[in-house]
């Protein structure tokens, strides 16, 4: 054996070598890559429902605030009802109720003889 027999033997050996850690580095690579496309898969399958469940509750949600909307929509109806309702008993009551009052008012007064006093008949402090 010459000694370019043994440098081509050497060079062989460490290109056999690269080849086997190289073609170890690719299967762990591919192993690496299935294990993610199984966790990928699963990762899929269980979000899938969730997500499901979550469309469902926010149609459910959305279906709540347009009662809710409504709701308030009456209220606020009512609301107006209610003060135009006062503002008509006011106006329609409210005055011949205090001219009634302010009536009654001056008889009671005028029958208990509490009308005009004259000055004379209030006695003065001294002090």
């Amino acid at each position: 054996m010459s000694l370019g027999d043994i440098a081509g033997m050497i060079a062989a050996l460490a290109f056999a070598f690269l080849v086997f850690r190289l073609g170890a580095v690719i299967g762990k690579a591919g192993k690496i890559l299935d294990e993610t496309r199984v966790s990928l898969r699963t990762t899929t399958d269980n979000v899938q429902p969730t997500l499901t469940k979550l469309t469902d509750t926010v149609s459910l949600t959305n279906d709540q605030l347009a009662k809710v909307d409504g709701i308030t929509t009456n209220v606020g109806a009512m609301t107006t009802n209610a003060s135009a309702l006062t503002s008509l008993f006011a106006a329609t009551l409210g005055s011949p109720v205090v001219k009634v009052a302010a009536f009654t008012y001056g008889v009671r007064t005028a029958l208990a003889g509490g009308g005009a006093r004259s000055a004379g008949g209030r006695r003065r402090r001294r002090g």
